[in-house]
């Protein structure tokens, strides 16, 4: 997993000569002082590092030049202290390449009545100087976050943070490598798409395995190494009593750890596998992929690599948040009409770092793929607010389908179904939601996360470049047929602009 703490964004502050040099080193130092206390912030998990005070558009093209080529920079902040002509900042936004966030902020909280002179005003000037930078931003569509408060109050540090991780999951994205396992399952449409488009924006890379490769891995693994597996298991679940299981589970810990060496030696962040591609392999990988999504691995089922990249990047995105992340299918209804409400789960792949309380390992039949029981994570989510996120391929373009949902507790016990499971109520309300969804498009795939919020969502497709379509308590079916529309229509003027 990419360390946060090792990642930078850098401060850089706008200025100009005009107001002479003790205005300079006195920005100078309020930037540094601004950097040292947003790098100290709860709410910012990477580095924060004041770069330098520009003047020039020498300057500003040197160090956008600079912040592409360093890998520790994953994106740059700016803040115009005073007046900063914009027309110098042509060039250098052209060029840059890593993400940008626009902090419109100043040095002081409130103005100095009894002091406050022409000197001061020439001085602190973002008021106006990040409204020139607003513009020339806007004039050449260049995409960036805004965040608009104060440095010290923490609803300007926890939006500069949530953009901040953003970049870091981009960055992630950048250079992971997806590995699909066997192919698609057959004749499934939303989980294909273009690979090649798909890294010429996102980043990622996705090549194909035959499952042979894996098995190579899994034959390699010796008893000890089970054995010291399964023990491991014990510590962490509830383990079955029942000794016919034991083989079972001996042989899913041999699969976790071949599988894990495989995407190791290849240097891969994510994977996708499916169950009508199991030659070789006793069992579907079911504990072995929930683990390794513990461990920040992106993953897809049936081929669907878009979902397994997408989880990578929150999964970065989501260090030392509360909730998790997960691989999810929109998997049955209730349409009790008091609480329609959506069961997700999928086969056995639900990734434990959303479980409430200690998950079970069971060994189940599993129905399809005509191999050997097996074992798997069964367990429920915690209740509260989380999201489900589809990404597809329209064909021309991309597009991400949002719902912001709501997990509740079941009010039943589930004893037959051996699948770890969420129960939620989908915004607005389930009729309205699927509709939506449908009509957008959105796969039965998700990655479902309680540790994000919609503003990942927004300031990771503004960074990519790609459409949100959001699904919330304020959508109307009429709406949002009307939003796609112009939502097409606009895509597709900007891509000729």
């Amino acid at each position: 997993m990419k360390d946060l703490s090792k990642s930078e964004i850098w401060l850089v502050t706008g200025s100009q000569h005009l107001y002479g040099e003790e205005v300079l080193t006195s920005v100078a130092s309020h930037s540094r002082e601004l950097a040292a206390g947003l790098d100290k912030s709860e709410f910012v998990p990477v580095q924060v590092v004041f770069k330098s005070v520009v003047t020039t558009a020498g300057q500003i093209t040197e160090v956008c030049q600079q912040a592409n080529s360093a890998h520790s920079c994953i994106g740059v902040v700016v803040w115009m202290h005073t007046f900063s002509p914009a027309k110098m900042w042509i060039r250098g936004l052209q060029i840059l390449n890593k993400p940008l966030a626009h902090l419109h902020t100043q040095y002081h909280t409130e103005i100095p009545w009894e002091s406050i002179d022409m000197d001061f005003m020439n001085e602190n000037q973002s008021a106006h100087g990040d409204r020139e930078f607003g513009f020339i931003t806007s004039r050449l569509r260049i995409p960036r976050k805004v965040v608009v408060g104060h440095w010290k109050q923490p609803s300007a540090q926890q939006q500069l943070g949530t953009w901040a991780r953003v970049a870091a999951g981009w960055a992630a994205l950048q250079n992971t490598r997806v590995a699909r396992i066997g192919d698609n399952m057959r004749q499934v449409a939303v989980t294909e798409g273009d690979k090649v488009a798909a890294q010429a924006r996102f980043g990622f890379e996705v090549n194909g395995y035959g499952l042979g490769d894996v098995v190579k891995h899994v034959k390699d693994i010796n008893q000890s190494q089970v054995t010291q597996l399964v023990e491991e298991y014990h510590q962490r679940y509830h383990m079955p009593s029942d000794s016919r299981h034991q083989e079972s589970v001996k042989e899913a810990a041999r699969i976790e750890l071949g599988l894990r060496s495989f995407l190791e030696a290849g240097e891969f962040q994510a994977f996708t596998d499916t169950f009508e591609n199991l030659y070789g392999l006793k069992q579907l990988p079911g504990i072995a992929v929930q683990r390794l999504m513990a461990d920040g691995f992106g993953f897809g089922a049936e081929g669907d690599w878009k979902t397994a990249a997408l989880l990578r990047a929150i999964k970065v995105m989501d260090q030392g948040l509360p909730g998790g992340s997960s691989f999810m299918e929109d998997y049955t209804y209730d349409f009790n009409p008091q609480r329609p409400l959506v069961l997700g789960a999928h086969m056995l792949e639900i990734c434990p770092s959303i479980a409430r309380g200690k998950p079970s390992v069971e060994v189940h039949p599993l129905g399809i793929g005509g191999k050997e029981d097996p074992a798997r994570l069964v367990f429920d989510s915690d209740a509260g607010p989380a999201i489900n996120v589809s990404l597809i391929d329209l064909g021309h373009r991309f597009r991400l389908v949002a719902n912001e949902v709501e997990v509740k507790q079941p009010s039943h016990e589930l004893p037959r179904l051996p699948v770890a499971r969420v129960l939620w109520a989908p915004q607005p309300g389930l009729e309205v939601a699927a509709h939506c969804w449908i009509l957008a498009g959105g796969a039965h795939h998700t990655v479902f996360s309680k540790a994000i919020t919609m503003e990942f969502l927004e300031d990771f497709a503004e960074i990519a470049g790609v459409e949100l379509v959001i699904i919330d308590k304020d959508t109307r079916t009429r709406d949002l047929k009307q939003q796609l529309r112009w939502n097409e229509a606009y895509y597709q003027l900007a891509e000729r602009g």
